[in-house]
């Protein structure tokens, strides 16, 4: 199944989800253990009638939901297709249909609460070192590559973020060559980079915000705050 791009993301007005990274995401408030469980279980069945079902977890007050497909096509200009990890539309109609569940349940949406943690490695030579970082994270040498046409390390089983590889003007250098990408729901990305601010750290680099904006702390690390500006909502 296609891929979705941004703005067909946007279009779709999923009011209680936000697209963070390659995925889907939502965040419901829950009284109890109980309230949750009972909650992925209509979850559950309605998943079973589309063929299709969310990563779930179950946390202190909130159930937590991420959906994406580990079989979208995704098409280069040359018409050379790439099966990837990313948004089909059959995550969009679960997403409606999982919000519906969540109105019967009486839980309410909090999808300025979503976030989602990736790891970044600046190198030359992605092909030569992401074989290590495959063993390192996953103990498997399929996660090279997962679900992405690059060198990217994904561990199929969520256990530890998704590490990808940026371009290093240089092979060898002294400057940060890791740093971690946040992604926020789009409402709450001015409010976190000025809370890292506020908290003695500066903006950096803001030359491709509101989609990026690289923050340094005291010391020069840098971090990313990113949102998905394209597939954020029309309405």
């Amino acid at each position: 199944m296609d891929m979705l791009r941004g703005h067909e993301i946007a279009r779709a007005d999923l009011t209680d989800w936000r697209k963070l990274a390659q995925g889907l995401h939502a965040r419901y408030l829950i009284a109890d253990f109980g309230t949750g469980a009972r909650f992925v279980a209509a979850i559950g069945q309605a998943g079973d009638s589309l063929g299709h079902h969310p990563t779930v977890t179950i946390g202190n007050g909130h159930v937590d939901l991420e959906l994406v497909s580990d079989d979208a096509v995704y098409r280069e200009e040359d018409g050379t297709e790439h099966v990837v990890e990313w948004v089909t539309r059959k995550d969009v109609d679960l997403a409606r249909r999982i919000t519906e569940i969540a109105a019967d349940h009486g839980l309410v949406a909090d999808p300025s609460a979503v976030s989602v943690i990736e790891l970044g490695l600046d190198t030359t030579r992605s092909a030569t070192i992401a074989p290590v970082w495959a063993a390192l994270l996953t103990g498997d040498a399929e996660s090279q590559g997962l679900g992405s046409p690059s060198d990217e390390i994904r561990d199929a089983t969520g256990r530890v973020p998704n590490l990808w590889f940026g371009d290093a003007d240089e092979p060898a250098t002294t400057r940060q060559r890791f740093h971690v990408e946040v992604y926020v729901a789009p409402e709450v990305a001015e409010q976190r980079i000025a809370a890292a601010v506020a908290a003695g750290g500066t903006v950096v680099d803001d030359r491709e915000a509101p989609s990026l904006t690289v923050i340094a702390d005291q010391d020069g690390n840098t971090g990313v705050v990113c949102i998905d500006a394209a597939a954020a909502s029309l309405g």
